[in-house]
């Protein structure tokens, strides 16, 4: 996990302002100095520039979700998927861009994420399992995209996602100041420019004094309230204590090791769509439709072999299935894949027909083709990217 704003996104924001500067409202509490979106975002290069990157800092984050998803079935409190609906609370602790540590506390139990220099590990309670992490050497990046992903566990993650989708198609401005875990704050608005997209608005806050960003909010289209919010509810720019960074796995832990990154997933891809080569009438390699927030992703897609792969994820010592969900996923595939086409729609057109899921924030279309197309943006635009084979 990357952490603070991202220079080279920042300069390509800073391009797309436009003439003129729009200059924030101070007229409110809390009272901060006059700062245009140009000058915020310059300021916001400056503070990551310094020597360390973002300065030293701890707090709890707190994560809500309420995106109208269909029912998932029950994968546990670690589940990423958990993430994708209700509230959830976060400790952070930051020393620097190798020391950091991420713990997840449930009703019972707790997770924990702990990099230390060149040791990372990840600890689950419920199983008593600790597991030494090692990063798949020349894993590509995940890709950007406009909307929240299950990893963005803090404002400084999801924002720099953000801020790189940015750029031509993105209408920025500056709003009154606000105060985000007793800290007063900026808020610099981001708005699609695409009529086709879910997205009406996304608001990141940035801190008055550091520039760091303590809240992201996304608005989907015609909702009052963000349908995706995560900020800090307390945060403290001072430097952690060495013992967050150290662990140790307590006696009598199941210890494991396990290489990550994304390769993976690219496996997949490629492997889903050596058996979509064998159906009529098929999509070919994944590809690309629209432009900015209107992007559509279109993909091969057959839902039997994806449950074959998924359920071909190893397990560990304590039988618990490591599945593309991430740790502890715990979810059976199969269940997952057959509550979300339940819940699809039949729909049809010249370019065929297919089940159609909507979110408030994503649309995703599978068609008897297959195909999966998915966005954020309107079933409309779904659907006419499907009519581009």
């Amino acid at each position: 996990m990357r952490w603070g704003v991202p220079v080279a996104a920042i300069a390509v924001i800073g391009a797309a302002i436009g003439a003129g500067p729009v200059i924030a409202a101070v007229s409110g509490e809390p009272v901060l100095p006059e700062r245009s979106a140009e000058q915020l975002l310059a300021d916001a290069v400056a503070a990551t520039h310094k020597e360390g990157g973002i300065p030293p800092m701890s707090g709890t984050v707190q994560q809500t979700a309420s995106l109208g998803i269909p029912a998932l079935p029950s994968a546990g409190g670690s589940s990423p998927l958990s993430l994708l609906s209700g509230s959830h609370e976060v400790k952070v602790w930051y020393g620097a861009a190798d020391k950091l540590r991420v713990a997840m506390p449930t009703q019972l139990n707790e997770t924990n994420l702990v990099v230390n220099g060149g040791q990372a590990w990840y600890w689950d309670s419920a199983t008593n399992t600790a597991t030494k992490l090692k990063i798949k050497e020349g894993a590509p990046e995940r890709p950007a995209t406009p909307v929240p992903q299950q990893t963005d566990l803090t404002p400084q993650q999801l924002a720099q996602r953000l801020l790189d989708a940015a750029g031509e198609h993105t209408a920025i401005r500056v709003i009154n100041t606000a105060e985000v875990a007793g800290r007063p704050v900026y808020q610099l608005v981001l708005s699609p420019k695409e009529e086709g997209s879910l997205v009406q608005e996304v608001r990141i806050a940035l801190d008055g004094e550091t520039y760091v960003p303590l809240q992201v909010q996304v608005y989907a289209k015609g909702s009052a309230e963000p349908a995706y919010q995560v900020g800090f509810t307390q945060v403290t720019f001072t430097p952690p204590a060495a013992e967050n960074f150290t662990f140790t796995p307590p006696a009598g832990a199941k210890v494991e090791e396990q290489e990550i990154g994304f390769e993976s997933g690219k496996d997949q891809r490629a492997e889903h769509a050596e058996h979509a080569e064998h159906a009529e009438d098929v999509a070919g390699d994944a590809k690309v439709v629209g432009e900015g927030w209107a992007t559509v992703a279109v993909l091969p897609f057959d839902a039997d072999a994806l449950a074959k792969d998924a359920a071909k994820a190893p397990e560990s010592e304590s039988g618990e299935q490591h599945g593309p969900g991430g740790f502890g996923a715990g979810a059976d595939p199969q269940a997952l894949i057959d509550g979300v086409l339940q819940s699809a729609t039949p729909v049809s057109g010249t370019w065929g027909s297919g089940k159609l899921i909507r979110t408030k924030l994503v649309t995703a279309l599978l068609t008897d083709d297959g195909r999966l197309l998915v966005g954020a943006v309107t079933p409309e635009e779904i659907t006419k990217a499907a009519g581009l084979k």
